[in-house]
């Protein structure tokens, strides 16, 4: 079941299939309903708010995510666009360093922290991210820093239940800006 590509296309395919699979059709269309209306107030909340970096923090190291990679679907589903539109697309995200984060200077950062969704000690996302060089950006210093909550996004990708953790702190993050 995991979901690689059109991951918000592929996760409402899942949910239909599992509500007719477990005779729950009309549960299943109800929550494709309140996701895609959580999924519009969310590009809404966006709409005009510049460009974001998707960075996934493993301790002290970072990835940037583009609109191809393992996360795209914040931009696509979101209409956000790319701070860096030559961001690699792999699996793995592209290896980058806080100067890539000065000098991209994005309006938005979506922080994802790997050793939180594995279970694993060190360097959290907050701590890896709070430095010198990324305080420079608008991104700190507007508050549009967004930590999501690693394990949907990274462990889940593509449920429903997840993709509605993600949405949701998305549009809290965005309700005061």
């Amino acid at each position: 079941m995991t979901i690689w590509e059109d991951t918000v296309g592929q996760g409402l395919a899942r949910l239909a299939s599992y509500g007719a699979l477990f005779d729950k059709a009309a549960e299943a269309g109800a929550l494709a309903d309140t996701f895609q209306d959580k999924l519009n107030r969310a590009k809404a909340a966006l709409a005009g708010k510049g460009t974001a970096l998707i960075v996934l923090t493993n301790g002290p190291k970072i990835s940037a995510y583009g609109a191809g990679g393992r996360f795209g679907w914040l931009h696509s589903a979101l209409d956000l666009p790319e701070a860096v539109p030559s961001v690699e697309q792999s699996t793995h995200g592209e290896a980058i360093s806080f100067e890539f984060i000065r000098e991209v200077n994005p309006d938005i950062i979506l922080a994802i922290d790997r050793l939180a969704a594995v279970g694993q000690d060190g360097d959290s996302a907050q701590a890896t991210l709070d430095n010198a060089l990324v305080r420079e950006t608008k991104a700190w210093k507007t508050g549009s820093v967004i930590y999501l909550s690693s394990a949907p996004i990274y462990i889940a990708g593509g449920g429903i239940q997840s993709m509605n953790v993600t949405l949701d702190e998305i549009l809290a993050s965005m309700s005061d800006k």
